[in-house]
């Protein structure tokens, strides 16, 4: 034992006398085994063992000095006892981690022989299983052959007899038993293991109790059958198809693989296989057209109804009026004439009203709709623009109208715009009334307006033709009571009918975006009655009448045919023309004005498109060679944005033209401002004026914001700006000749040319050419010029003088220099 450390196992050393020789530790070391001089002693372990005395104190050497070894002291002795202890402790670790690691190692052997019995048995029952299935075909198919057989031989009523018996014979024993043991061997190796499933799996618990079973959800009664149905085709040994069901497919212009194989209840694997067998590779999230799905369709067997995106609007087209349910209605008088013949100071005259007074300049701009009360009827009455910029105006007041009143000025006869007046009413196929204004006037002459009117197939009453003439003055309000009696004859004569119980529809006669109201109608009643709260869709855009406001800017709650009303509530402004229909549900006009969109914007998408690589490369080179004018046009109803946009349209020519980036109605924005800025464009305000921030956005950013009232100046503003586009045009003024009569050649300048001018003058500054045999070989500038030895600005004609050209000496006698000047002159858009 080492006397250093306590910790060490006690072991042999010397046989000295009072040393411990061995020590014991198996399990609980109860004593230690000390040589002394004379005898083996055995010391007991402290605390173990009892004194000799009997006294109930347990030993200790400490406490018996007699029982102490020889030379050991109290201190070594403690020492030596805790070094055993600590020791017998040590051992005990290491047998306990050795125990351990052989247990472990015993359960890693015993979980491998299990995994190798259990991979062991699987090979087993597999092959038992493929051989049972192997001797189940054969079975069966020997079966099917003896029945095969016996249905080609049917055996005789004598011989049936004996097949009968046969079963009752001990013959026939032997060749069942091995059959009837196979089957019981395949029952026991079918037959399932018990285990807590099967032995729960007949208890009702409280859960299927209330669902019904294990899965809340039972199979119906068809389902059944259907498995059943199948379970009988398959133990007969074929599988027969399900009747087909033959379907109706809609079918759109253009629908994706996937829906139409929903439509036709068809896998899609089946739909792409049969594109694939006609050379079509399609996924089921692309899209075929309707031809080609029409062919897919017939092939499966299917109908093919074939519809239209344009069936969205059949909803709108209502059922023929019944004689019964019509009812008289006022007749639309549409007053058309030329710019300042006072059509709309006679339609004052007619309301009572000052309506002209309020028009900038004098000229309507806009399309305004009124309505009057002459003799106890009503009559609807539409002005339109007279300036020829408002064509398309003028054209949809004439396609709502019922009668045209065509205003002639007596002093101005016929112009222009009242030729164009004449077509709209021809074209629309609407009776005329010429009414013919300003007979006040001193040198006005009614006749000479007839006479006129006769070169457009306008032949007046007086002329013996059929058309109506009044002569009036809208200042004076002479021969009104003879207009309106004239319309009322019109009227009566056409029989105007319209029956007010039904959805209503109209024409939108204008349209503006109007601050606080928001996108704001004036529709003109066609047929039926508009009530507020009615579902419409107007073109592209669609809404609720939220309200109606008549000519008179009272709020009303219906309209009926051919009353003209502002209508509010639309989700956008729509474009002046527009028909107005109501629907039943917002869903359909949802539908109906999303579907004008897109084929608007198809539309408009096909026209701008180059279509060929050489219509590419056409648009390519006619844009290089084409100068453009951006501008932004903002107006304040949508009829005049429509209007400047045409008119700027026929600005330009070969070298330069305008190009409207954008158009709309409503104030300047703070946007527009940015889409000017980007595309250095300025911007035109037609009676709307822009907001703070665009005004602040536009001084900070450098764009012109210009604002017109008139449309007169706004177009020639334009022409004006454009006309800076165009290419000054340059003109030549020869203004001499002059002949080479000797080349001379001079150190330090080259060859000088003696000259005589024999026409007009030379010139210093001026361009020359050199003519040789009458073809120009070289085109410059003179380098010197000058009068026996003196440099002068020019050399008069029949006088003698010194050329040299600047860059250029294949100079000869008898050549003829041919002398010019450029002028620059501006150009001008007519």
């Amino acid at each position: 034992m080492s006397d250093n450390d306590g910790k060490k196992t006690l072991g042999l050393r010397s046989s000295r006398p009072g040393q411990v020789k061995q020590s014991f530790s198996h399990g609980r070391t109860k004593s230690v085994v000390v040589e002394t001089k004379r005898k083996r002693v055995v010391v007991p372990k402290p605390g173990t063992a009892k004194p000799a005395d009997g006294s109930g104190g347990t030993f200790s050497p400490a406490t018996d000095p007699s029982r102490r070894p020889a030379g050991i002291t109290d201190a070594e002795l403690e020492r030596r006892m805790k070094a055993l202890a600590a020791a017998r402790a040590a051992e005990a670790d290491e047998a306990i981690a050795r125990a351990v690691e052989e247990k472990s190692r015993a359960e890693d052997r015993e979980r491998r022989r299990a995994e190798i019995d259990a991979k062991e048995q699987e090979e087993r029952d597999r092959e038992e299983m493929a051989k049972a299935k192997a001797e189940d075909d054969e079975r069966r198919t020997r079966e099917a052959e003896e029945a095969k057989t016996l249905a080609a031989a049917p055996a005789a009523p004598s011989e049936t007899k004996p097949a009968a018996a046969a079963p009752r014979t001990g013959a026939m024993k032997p060749a069942l038993a091995p059959r009837r043991d196979r089957d019981d061997r395949d029952a026991r190796k079918a037959k399932p293991t018990r285990d807590d499933s099967s032995r729960r799996g007949g208890k009702l618990t409280l859960n299927q109790a209330l669902t019904g079973g294990e899965g809340g959800r039972q199979k119906s009664m068809a389902a059944m059958k259907r498995k059943q149905e199948r379970a009988r085709q398959k133990a007969m040994g074929g599988n027969v198809e399900r009747e087909k069901v033959m379907r109706t497919v809609r079918l759109p212009e253009a629908i994706t693989v996937g829906e139409l194989a929903n439509r036709m209840s068809e896998r899609v694997a089946d739909i792409v296989k049969s594109l694939m067998t006609s050379g079509i590779m399609a996924t089921q999230n692309q899209s075929i057209d309707a031809d080609t799905a029409e062919l897919i369709i017939e092939e499966f067997g299917h109908k093919v109804q074939r519809v239209s995106d344009a069936d969205v609007e059949q909803v709108i087209v209502g059922a023929e009026d019944k004689d019964e349910d019509l009812q008289d209605r006022p007749p639309v008088i549409t007053v058309m004439g030329h710019v300042d013949h006072g059509k709309t100071s006679l339609l004052d005259a007619i309301r009572n009203a000052k309506v002209v007074a309020g028009e900038a300049g004098g000229i309507t701009q806009h399309i305004g709709a009124y309505q009057v009360e002459q003799g106890g009827r009503k009559m609807t009455f539409l002005d339109t623009p007279g300036h020829a910029a408002f064509t398309s105006m003028r054209a949809r007041g004439a396609q709502v109208t019922d009668i045209v009143v065509l205003v002639v000025a007596a002093d101005d006869a016929v112009m222009p715009q009242t030729i164009e007046a004449i077509n709209h009413a021809k074209a629309a196929k609407v009776p005329m009334i010429v009414a013919i204004n300003k007979i006040d006037r001193p040198d006005a002459d009614p006749n000479k307006v007839r006479t006129d009117l006769l070169q457009h197939e306008v032949i007046v009453e007086q002329m013996s033709g059929e058309v109506q003439d009044v002569e009036v003055s809208a200042i004076n309000g002479t021969g009104l009571e003879q207009l309106l009696e004239a319309i009322s004859l019109q009227s009566e004569i056409l029989e105007l009918k319209a029956n007010p119980a039904r959805a209503a529809t109209g024409a939108v006669i204008e349209a503006q975006l109007d601050v606080g109201r928001g996108p704001v109608a004036t529709v003109l009643v066609q047929n039926g009655t508009l009530r507020q709260g009615d579902i419409f869709v107007v073109g592209e855009q669609w809404g609720r009448v939220r309200a109606m406001e008549n000519d008179h800017g009272d709020r009303v709650k219906e309209a009926g045919p051919s009353v003209p009303v502002e209508v509010l509530g639309l989700n956008g402004t729509p474009e002046a023309g527009d028909v107005l229909s109501v629907v039943s549900t917002e869903a359909q006009a949802r539908e109906i004005a999303e579907y004008r969109a897109n084929a608007a914007k198809d539309k408009r998408a096909a026209a701008g498109a180059a279509t060929t690589l050489e219509q590419l490369m056409a648009n390519a080179k006619a844009n290089e060679d084409v100068s453009e004018l951006p501008i932004l046009v903002k107006a304040d109803v949508q009829g005049s944005a429509e209007a400047i946009v045409q008119a700027m349209e026929k600005i330009g020519n070969d070298e330069v033209r305008v190009r409207v980036l954008h158009s709309g109605v409503g104030a300047i924005t703070e946007s527009d401002i940015g889409l000017a800025e980007a595309s250095g464009s300025p911007v035109f305000g037609f009676n709307v004026r822009a907001n703070a921030p665009a005004r602040n956005a536009a001084n900070q950013k450098g764009v012109e914001i210009r604002y017109y009232s008139v449309i007169y100046d706004l177009v020639d503003d334009v022409k004006a700006a454009a006309s800076g586009l165009l290419s000054a045009e340059v003109r030549e003024n020869f203004i001499g000749y002059a002949q080479i009569k000797e080349v001379f050649k001079v150190s330090n300048v080259g060859k000088v040319a003696g000259c005589l001018v024999t026409e007009g003058i030379a010139r210093r500054s001026a361009g020359v050419r050199l003519l040789r045999d009458n073809v120009v070989i070289h085109e410059g500038t003179l380098k010197t010029l000058k009068r026996f030895k003196d440099e002068v600005p020019e050399v008069q004609s029949g006088q003698e003088c010194g050329m040299a050209f600047e860059n250029y000496e294949d100079i000869r006698p008898n050549d003829v220099i041919e002398i010019f000047e450029r002028e620059e002159v501006e150009r001008n858009l007519k």
